[in-house]
């Protein structure tokens, strides 16, 4: 499941992420706000996942797909997870996500909002 974070600083986009994601998580919430975000400029992109259970092979074709679309818009995405297997790939294959990308704790939520919006 994706909900979207509230209250978040203009041009930033936030989620939460947990359990297992599927491709309407992305077609009726992230995908909407991503496009929005993107007509307006930049995508500054935040997502706090405490906990994880996998994808459906739908989620994983409409993330494809998310970041495809807007490709010349991504600024900067902050990872913010205590798993330590998403912290790892972000750090090997962040350079393939367009825009910078980061990882942070749990603990440093405030540190990775700052980080994005900068």
């Amino acid at each position: 499941m994706i909900s979207q974070l509230e209250n978040l600083p203009d041009g930033v986009v936030g989620f939460e992420a947990s359990g297992k994601i599927s491709a309407e998580d992305y077609r009726d919430t992230v995908l909407p706000a991503l496009t929005r975000a993107a007509r307006a400029g930049e995508v500054r992109f935040l997502l706090v996942v405490r906990d994880f259970d996998g994808m459906s092979g739908g989620a994983l074709w409409e993330d494809l797909k998310v970041g495809i679309e807007h490709l010349r818009a991504w600024k900067r995405v902050a990872l913010v997870t205590d798993i330590e297997w998403m912290t790892h790939v972000t750090s090997l294959f962040g350079w393939m996500t367009p825009g910078e990308t980061k990882s942070f704790p749990l603990a440093a939520r405030d540190e990775a909002l700052a980080w994005v919006t900068g």
